[in-house]
């Protein structure tokens, strides 16, 4: 297992500041009205700081919903080539909440924040839904790419990521005001994963096959 290094070790505790004092002002004054110049100030290292870690404060308030999205994709590529779609995305789903369930009890309270942010942020929710369906249009790709089908004409490999991670996140959103730990958010989301497994027919996501 790589041991980070010292230098590697300080560049992740600027960032944890950083993460930790946006999302304190986000939630305490609203994410308009905080400024990147507060957000440094908090963390007490300079504006200029800031923008080696983030491009932008909307980076920084949806930093784990975008390094929870990029380790699925990461973990799709990895699958072998001959299973089926919806085997593969739930693979790396679950890898992706097998990450989740060993975060540190402060990590999991980043991405819980997080989820109150986004509540209380209309704003903030669309550019998030706009960056995640960029998001999933990519693991469509890799799996039009995987089962030899071209994704400007064949619809069903965008319905198969939409399938699965739009059941996740009605599952999260119904329940996630009485989530307080990783464990708990792990078994929402495999029940929901479970459930729809159970709701379909074998071999439906088969790409191979005539539609």
């Amino acid at each position: 297992m790589h041991q980070p290094g010292l230098r590697e070790r300080k560049k992740q505790r600027t960032r944890l500041a950083l993460i930790d004092a946006g999302l304190e002002l986000f939630l305490a004054q609203g994410y308009e009205a905080t400024t990147i110049d507060q957000i440094a100030a908090a963390a007490d290292v300079s504006p200029r700081t800031f923008f080696r870690y983030f491009a932008t404060k909307e980076d920084l308030a949806l930093h784990y919903v975008f390094e929870n999205e990029m380790r699925i994709l990461a973990e799709l590529a990895t699958r072998p080539s001959d299973e089926l779609p919806f085997a593969s995305l739930k693979h790396a789903f679950r890898k992706s909440l097998k990450a989740v369930e060993d975060a540190t009890p402060e990590d999991t309270q980043r991405m819980l924040r997080t989820r109150r942010l986004l509540d209380a942020t209309p704003s903030l929710v669309g550019r998030a839904s706009s960056r995640t369906y960029a998001m999933e249009r990519r693991m469509a790709e890799e799996i039009a790419r995987r089962q030899g089908v071209e994704l400007t004409c064949d619809i069903r490999p965008m319905m198969i990521v939409a399938l699965l991670s739009t059941t996740l996140r009605v599952a999260f959103e119904c329940q996630h005001r009485e989530l307080t730990n990783a464990k708990d958010l792990v078994a929402v989301s495999e029940s929901a994963m479970v459930f729809l497994e159970r709701s379909l027919v074998p071999g439906w996501d088969d790409l191979t096959r005539p539609s």
